[in-house]
C-alpha cells in the first residue's frame, strides 16, 4: 500500500492581512497530481485541515475541491482534526462522507474503531487520534487525574494498542495532532500549551507501523516511522526557507517498508529585503522577489512616507513594511554621549530626535525648568513673562 502524509492545510488562513486561499486550491491540486503521478492509495492529514473552528463559506469551497480532486485522482483519505478545527463541525457528515472515500476521525470515541483498508497483503488499519486538550478529554478517556498532554496522549494509544491485540496481523497507522519532544516549531503554529505540559514523547507511540504528526509545520523525521510532514504552504517569514513536501510511505507485507520526501511546488516565495527606499525600488539584485510576499525593512535616515504603495509597485505582494533608523558606524555608551555636554543642550536633542527642533521660546522654557531644578533660577513665571 503506498501512502501519502500530508498534515496542516489550514485553509482560510491569511498572511498579513492577505488572502491565501488562491495559493491554497493550488496546493491542494499539487498533491492531487502527486497522488495521481505516484499512484497514491492513501493520503492522510493529520490535523488543521481548516484554520478556525468556523471556517468561511469560501474555505469550505476550497477544502471541498481539494478532496474532490485528491479522490478522482484516485486516492482514500483519512483525516483527524486539530487544534485549530473544530472537531464536531468538521466530522457532522463524517459516516455520510466515508461512504464516498473521506474518513474523518473527529471524536474521542473513534480513537480505537479504526478505518481498514485491504492491499494484496492483507488489512491495515488507520487511527486517528484527534487533538487532545487534557481539560476536555481526560474523563472520556478514563483518566480523569491527567493534566498533561502525555498523559491523555498514553491513554488514547493504550486504547489503539489494545484494538491492535485484537486484530491479528493487522499492519497500523496512526494519525496524531501533537508537539512530540524533539520536533522543531517554527512560529506560525498555535500554542498547545493550554490545560497542561504540551510536549509528548515520542516512545509513546510505540507498537505501530507508521506515525504521521501533525502541529509543526516543517517537514521533520522524529525517526523512519515517527514523522511531521509540515503545513501546505509557509505561514510566516521564519518559514522562507521551508521547501514544503509530503512523505510518501510504502507499507509491505511486514509493515514499514520505505518512506520517501516529495517536495511541493512553491506556489509563491516569501522575501525578506532590507535597504532603503530607493534601494529597494530600483536595485536589480532585488529582482528575484519581484512575484514574492515580501516584507521589508527600510533603512533610510527619515521615514519614508507612503512606504508601502511605493513598494507594491515593484513588488505587487508586500505585505509588511517596517522602518528602521540607521545605527551610527560606532556604538557608544550613553553616558560617553552626553559627557560634556551642557544640559539644555541634551534636551534640545531629545526633542529634536523624538519630535523637532524646539523653537526659540520653548528653549527658554527648557533653560528655566533646569534652572528651577538646580535652585539656580528665578521663578518659571517671571522667565516665562520675560521671553515672552
Amino acid at each position: 500500500m503506498r501512502i501519502l502524509h500530508t498534515s496542516d492545510w489550514h485553509i482560510g488562513r491569511t498572511f498579513h492581512g492577505v488572502d491565501l486561499l488562491a495559493d491554497q486550491a493550488a496546493a491542494l491540486q499539487s498533491i492531487a497530481d502527486v497522488v495521481a503521478e505516484r499512484a497514491i492509495d492513501v493520503v492522510l492529514v493529520a490535523g488543521d485541515i481548516y484554520d478556525r473552528a468556523i471556517p468561511s463559506a469560501d474555505a469550505i469551497v476550497v477544502c471541498n475541491k481539494g478532496f474532490e480532486a485528491i479522490r478522482q485522482a484516485g486516492a482514500t483519505i483519512v483525516a483527524t482534526s486539530g487544534n485549530h478545527d473544530s472537531p464536531a463541525r468538521l466530522g457532522a457528515a463524517s459516516a455520510f462522507a466515508a461512504a464516498g472515500g473521506l474518513h474523518l476521525i473527529t471524536r474521542i470515541g473513534q480513537v480505537d474503531a479504526p478505518v481498514v483498508l485491504d492491499d494484496e497483503h492483507g488489512p491495515v488499519a488507520f487511527y486517528g487520534i484527534p487533538y487532545l486538550e487534557p481539560e476536555t478529554t481526560r474523563v472520556e478517556l478514563d483518566v480523569p487525574q491527567a493534566r498533561s498532554h502525555a498523559e491523555v496522549l498514553d491513554a488514547a494509544m493504550d486504547r489503539i494498542r489494545m484494538d491492535l491485540a485484537r486484530r491479528d496481523g493487522h499492519r497500523s497507522v496512526v494519525l496524531a495532532h501533537a508537539f512530540v519532544v524533539g520536533g522543531d516549531a517554527s512560529g506560525s503554529e498555535r500554542s498547545i500549551a493550554v490545560g497542561g505540559v504540551e510536549t509528548v514523547g515520542g516512545a509513546a507511540f510505540h507498537g505501530v507501523d507508521y506515525v504521521a504528526l501533525g502541529h509543526l509545520h516543517s517537514p521533520q523525521v522524529l525517526s523512519d516511522e515517527l514523522r511531521y510532514s509540515g503545513s501546505l504552504l509557509p505561514y510566516s517569514f521564519a518559514e522562507r526557507s521551508h521547501r514544503k513536501a509530503v512523505w510518501i510511505i510504502e507499507l509491505d507485507a511486514a509493515g514499514l517498508g520505505s518512506v520517501r520526501r516529495c517536495d511541493l511546488p512553491t506556489i509563491r516565495g516569501l522575501s525578506q529585503l532590507t535597504g532603503t527606499l530607493e534601494e529597494l525600488r530600483t536595485h536589480a539584485e532585488f529582482d528575484t522577489a519581484s512575484d514574492h510576499y515580501v516584507s521589508a525593512v527600510l533603512t533610510d535616515p527619515v521615514r519614508p512616507k507612503d512606504a508601502l504603495r511605493l513598494l507594491q509597485e515593484r513588488f505587487p505582494h508586500t505585505v509588511h513594511v517596517e522602518w528602521k533608523r540607521p545605527q551610527c558606524a560606532e556604538v557608544t555608551s550613553y553616558a560617553s554621549r552626553v559627557r560634556g555636554r551642557a544640559d539644555v543642550d541634551i534636551a534640545r536633542s531629545f526633542l529634536a530626535d523624538v519630535r523637532s527642533a524646539p523653537t526659540e521660546v520653548e528653549t527658554h522654557w527648557l533653560q528655566a525648568a533646569l534652572a528651577a531644578a538646580t535652585n539656580d533660577a528665578e521663578p518659571l513665571d517671571a522667565r516665562w513673562a520675560e521671553s515672552a
